[in-house]
């Protein structure tokens, strides 16, 4: 699929809004962008399965954090490689995904929801009873990052770049094809298999796909925390990401950075004034169901097409 002009125009001026985060959010806030990117990547790879397929996972905070896990126990316990500690910690998010893809694939709705919940709550529990490997309650922590990512401007700038070929290979996936298939499975099931495709084939390796953009999402998060526990696979991590997809728009993969900005910035403000922050999202939630159904990138859409119309 060829980008238009219209479409470089925006990648042009998304690219320079990166470049200049950095100077224009300087010190502290430059951390909170990295963390937002970081964030968006993996609100992308649940919009993969949430808005493009039609599944909506509860494991992908799971899958996110094994890879968070992989890297920091490869590089402070073992005392390898940090970039060969980065490719375990995507591989296993991989093999993770390959799993509960395997299991998840056949089931739908209500069915799909829980199995992943359920698959995501055994990471959980093995990462937290595992305390040979994963330090249990305590997790890990150690800083992983090279020395030269160690400054936070070179670790945004490096964590940008990711993000930029991140994005630009999810919006290729998903105007693919292939994603165009997924699409016609989210539409109608029935009548993709009608049609000749190999629907499970197809959910699988769109599955493992968003599992593995988890993973590049999760190695990062590496880089920037230096700690891993048992809270970075919970339940939390999953809704969270699937909360970015839902406020931001799914099906929209952009809508997922919007999502992301909206509540990781809500998250660190609120979190000034009160410990009940996440009380607070949760009417934001609310209020997104009700008042933008369809996201706050949905919204913005339907409002410029009702003014076109006019």
């Amino acid at each position: 699929m060829l980008v238009n002009k219209k479409q470089a125009v925006y990648a042009i001026l998304g690219l320079t809004v990166l470049a200049l985060i950095p100077t224009l959010l300087p010190g502290y806030k430059t951390s909170i962008a990295t963390e937002i990117l970081i964030f968006a990547m993996l609100a992308m790879s649940v919009d993969i399965m949430a808005g493009f397929t039609g599944r909506t996972s509860l494991c992908h905070g799971a899958i996110f954090g094994v890879a968070t896990y992989v890297v920091l126990h490869y590089v402070t316990v073992i005392g390898g490689s940090v970039w060969l500690g980065a490719f375990f910690g995507i591989l296993a998010a991989m093999v993770i995904s390959m799993i509960f893809a395997a299991l998840a694939i056949r089931t739908s709705g209500v069915y799909f929801i829980l199995l992943t919940l359920a698959l995501g709550m055994i990471v959980w529990g093995v990462c937290l009873r595992w305390t040979s490997v994963t330090g249990g309650e305590n997790g890990i922590r150690g800083s992983v990052a090279p020395e030269w990512l160690l400054n936070k401007k070179n670790l945004y700038y490096f964590v940008a770049a990711c993000f930029a070929v991140v994005t630009f290979s999810l919006w290729k996936f998903v105007n693919s094809p292939f994603g165009l298939t997924l699409k016609g499975i989210r539409d109608s099931e029935s009548r993709m298999r009608t049609l000749g495709y190999n629907v499970p084939l197809h959910l699988f390796i769109g599955f493992v796909v968003s599992g593995f953009f988890a993973g590049i999402a999760g190695a990062l998060y590496a880089f920037f925390n230096s700690f891993v526990s048992p809270s970075t696979v919970a339940l939390a991590q999953s809704v969270e990401g699937l909360l970015m997809a839902i406020v931001g728009g799914v099906g929209t993969l952009f809508g997922a950075i919007i999502g992301a900005i909206l509540v990781i910035a809500l998250e660190n403000f609120v979190s000034l004034y009160t410990e009940r922050w996440l009380m607070v999202l949760g009417f934001m939630f609310i209020f997104t169901m009700i008042f933008a159904p369809t996201g706050v990138l949905g919204a913005a859409r339907n409002f410029l097409k009702s003014r076109e119309k006019k």
